[in-house]
């Protein structure tokens, strides 16, 4: 049983989306057929982060290019088994922070639809990201940067405002939403 597998099986899902999403990622797992690379185009496994500052009043976001709104970090996980480590790899990358994880668990997981799009002048057909989102804690007042060539600035927000921010409906009620009731709850432990 691989790291991933057992992460999965241990992982209490918050909602029947979790709970779904959880049961397909292990048979798309369990398949083995590629699931870690971006050559499997039809899905692969990518990481995310909901990263916060340590009064975990406020969440770092990125205004990204491709979709052009404001919206977590993360990237794929390009044959890396260790999703956290992908996710602390993208969250350096993409804002210039250094965060680090408030824990190894998995804090959520969702599987996203990703509409074909041009990247680096080449048609990337639409296909599913089986996508591990890890809760990271970085210093606000830690300089922070946009990445050029996949977002145009980074921001920390109030966790309600960051909601007001992003444009894509579904991320905020199906996913943002979710996160900033997961962070609520996971102080409260």
């Amino acid at each position: 049983m691989t790291a991933l597998e057992q992460a999965l099986l241990a992982f209490i899902p918050w909602n029947e989306q979790e709970e779904q999403d959880r049961a397909e990622m292990l048979r798309f797992l369990r398949t083995g057929e590629n699931c870690f690379s971006r050559d499997n185009r039809t899905a692969h496994f990518t990481a995310s982060s909901w990263i916060v500052n340590r009064e975990r009043t406020k969440v770092l976001m990125a205004y990204h290019n491709l979709y052009q709104a404001w919206a977590w970090t993360g990237g794929h996980a390009d044959g890396d088994t260790d999703l956290l480590a992908v996710a602390l790899r993208e969250a350096t990358e993409e804002t210039g922070v250094h965060a680090r994880p408030l824990s190894r668990d998995v804090f959520s997981l969702e599987i996203l639809t990703v509409d074909g799009h041009e990247k680096r002048g080449m048609y990337v057909p639409s296909h599913l990201h089986m996508n591990v989102t890890y809760l990271l804690e970085a210093d606000e007042w830690e300089n922070i940067r946009p990445k050029a060539d996949e977002n145009k600035a980074v921001r920390w927000f109030p966790l309600q405002e960051a909601l007001a921010q992003c444009s894509e409906k579904w991320m905020v009620q199906r996913v943002y939403t979710k996160l900033n009731e997961r962070l609520r709850a996971w102080d409260r432990r």
